[in-house]
């Protein structure tokens, strides 16, 4: 309502005559009066108005305890689980049996207890500690496990500090595993993947031993390394590995291009060697047949066949020469003269004719041949 109108002139609604906000005072009074009457503290003229008020204080006491009590019941027995949680029933403190999630009832407190429990949220505890491999060198771990809650009752009842108890058993089992490979394999990573399935393997056999109701879902090794005091030194042994594998592959790139060069070589060698055997024995063969023939024909006329022989040689021998001999009938002296050529032939051109009375050994002429025979056997004899 406006507080001006066309004709009405001004209105204050806070004012008599219009709308008033309630009054404060004026409410906590009549608060303040019912709870007197309800427990017994109204004011009467009288003795009768004194035993009404008194039997309404007890009525109304015993009606305030009694929906205090049902709110009690209510709130203590009433129980709404959530679908990650399961709730842990204790009546006096001894377990009962363990709630799922939904709607639940219990018996009021302190007779019936509820305890809720996640056992789905996964839960992470991250540790490191030194150990030593198999070939007894110190190595430092830096690992995380994951892992949630299985039984709600074994995590509250049967271990006292179940994170404390995980974070000794998965060290108790890295502890395991480490000391079964060499600080190399753990290093370089081959062996990293096989510790830490064996870790986890370890510590969930632990873990259900122990009855501590924990389910490991994941084991990571975030980090491996030797200790800060020797980190330098095994770099440098990092390094020398490093540069053994490099020399070795350079070693091996060499010997591929290598061998296969004198694997043909040797071939080729084993194939020059079995082609001069075969021509040696061939020739060998060759020879012993043609000296077969010649004794033969040696044993059926031996002075033809020595003669043959013979100049058959001389004619070899004669042939390679260089030289001319001349001989001279007037005296016994030879005289030698170099017509030959370099190569070996003898050019026409340059022989030097015989003197008068002289004739050439080593020149093919009619008139000297019979000659120089019998001359030749003279000197033989």
């Amino acid at each position: 309502m406006p507080w001006k109108e066309p004709g009405k002139g001004d209105k204050d609604p806070w004012k008599s005559g219009g709308q008033q906000p309630p009054d404060l005072e004026e409410i906590f009074g009549n608060v303040s009066k019912r709870l007197q009457s309800l427990f017994g503290g109204g004011k009467g003229g009288g003795s009768g108005s004194d035993g009404e008020s008194g039997s309404n204080g007890l009525g109304g006491l015993f009606f305030l305890v009694l929906i205090l009590l049902v709110g009690w019941i209510g709130l203590s027995s009433v129980h709404v689980i959530d679908e990650a949680e399961n709730g842990v029933v204790l009546r006096f403190g001894k377990y009962v049996r363990t709630l799922q999630p939904g709607f639940n009832l219990t018996l009021p407190r302190p007779i019936e207890t509820l305890t809720k429990v996640n056992i789905n949220n996964v839960r992470v505890v991250e540790d490191r500690g030194h150990m030593l491999t198999e070939d007894e060198n110190l190595v430092e771990f830096v690992y995380k496990v994951q892992y949630r809650i299985n039984n709600a009752q074994h995590f509250l009842f049967l271990v006292r500090e179940p994170e404390q108890t995980l974070r000794q058993a998965a060290e108790s089992a890295l502890r395991e595993s480490v000391g079964t490979n060499s600080l190399d394999a753990i290093l370089e990573g081959n062996a990293r993947t096989k510790v830490r399935i064996e870790t986890q393997r370890v510590l969930q056999e632990t873990l259900d031993f122990y009855q501590a109701g924990l389910q490991v879902t994941e084991f990571n090794l975030v980090d491996v390394n030797v200790p800060m005091q020797v980190r330098e030194a095994y770099s440098d042994v990092i390094r020398a590995r490093e540069d053994r594998e490099r020399f070795t592959e350079e070693a091996r790139v060499h010997a591929n291009s290598v061998i296969p060069e004198a694997r043909g070589t040797a071939a080729r060698i084993e194939q020059e060697a079995a082609g001069y055997m075969a021509s040696t024995i061939a020739l060998a063969e060759g020879e012993a047949s043609r000296f077969t023939q010649v004794l033969a024909q040696y044993q059926m006329a031996p002075e033809i066949t020595r003669k043959r022989l013979y100049l058959e040689t001389m004619e070899q021998v004669l042939s390679r020469n260089k030289k001319v001999f001349l001989d001279v009938d007037s005296s016994g002296n030879i005289m030698y003269l170099p017509i030959g050529q370099p190569d070996g032939n003898i050019n026409s051109s340059n022989i030097i004719p015989p003197l008068k009375g002289t004739s050439a050994i080593g020149v093919d002429s009619p008139e000297n041949s019979e000659k120089t025979r019998s001359r030749s056997r003279e000197a033989r004899r």
